[in-house]
């Protein structure tokens, strides 16, 4: 799960449009659909919703990656998410 201190310290920065608030966002969204398509395995609006969201997602740690890749490395590992991969 997402760690509470990390979540606070975005809250409280007043910039909700900054990459690493978005992000966060997005990736709340994402454990709380999975979680519930694990129980609702026929919701097939949810499921592209959630593919999505992953596509906003995968979007802007692309932008972050290429932007600022300290910052990128750090948010993904506090997130706890896999590393983007190129095709």
């Amino acid at each position: 799960m997402v760690k509470n201190a990390f979540i606070s310290v975005i809250s409280q920065e007043e910039n909700r449009g900054s990459v690493e608030f978005q992000v966060v966002i997005f990736t709340n969204k994402i454990r709380r659909l999975t979680s519930h398509l694990e129980f609702h395995r026929k919701d097939f609006l949810s499921q592209r919703g959630l593919r999505k969201i992953l596509g906003k997602r995968q979007r802007l740690l692309s932008y972050l990656s290429k932007k600022d890749k300290v910052r990128y490395t750090e948010l993904i590992s506090q997130l706890d998410i896999r590393e983007l991969t190129t095709r």
